[in-house]
């Protein structure tokens, strides 16, 4: 499995971002983070990028069960959701696979909590 979820979806950026926020409150997160990587950059760098937004999703019931399973835990959230324009004009919407990242952490206990994440991020990108 990969590292990340993704779907290209039919939106424009703006609405796009605007349908993850609506979707992912429908799961129980909150964006507490949100980066302009293009803007970022330009400020920076001086360099173009696309546009590309990285929101940092948290479900809070969810990562404190996580967090009373493995203290360090915290270095992995929140759950990033990134909303790219490719090179085409399309939006694609990826989110981290926490089924997959939580077996770097080696410890058997949050594979019931990576799965229910898992699950409720498959969740918001299928309804996009």
């Amino acid at each position: 499995m990969s590292y990340y979820l993704s779907k290209v979806v039919d939106y424009s950026f703006d609405d796009t971002i605007t349908k993850i926020f609506e979707e992912l409150k429908n799961e129980g997160f909150g964006v507490l983070t949100e980066i302009d990587v293009k803007e970022t950059l330009k400020k920076k760098l001086d360099v173009d990028f696309r546009r590309y937004k990285i929101l940092g999703a948290c479900n809070p019931p969810l990562a404190y069960k996580a967090l009373k399973k493995e203290e360090n835990l915290g270095v992995m959230l929140p759950c990033n959701v990134i909303v790219q324009e490719k090179s085409d004009g399309k939006v694609q919407v990826s989110t981290i696979n926490p089924v997959e990242a939580m077996k770097s952490v080696g410890n058997p206990e949050l594979e019931e909590v990576a799965i229910e994440v898992t699950n409720k991020l498959k969740n918001v990108l299928d309804r996009l």
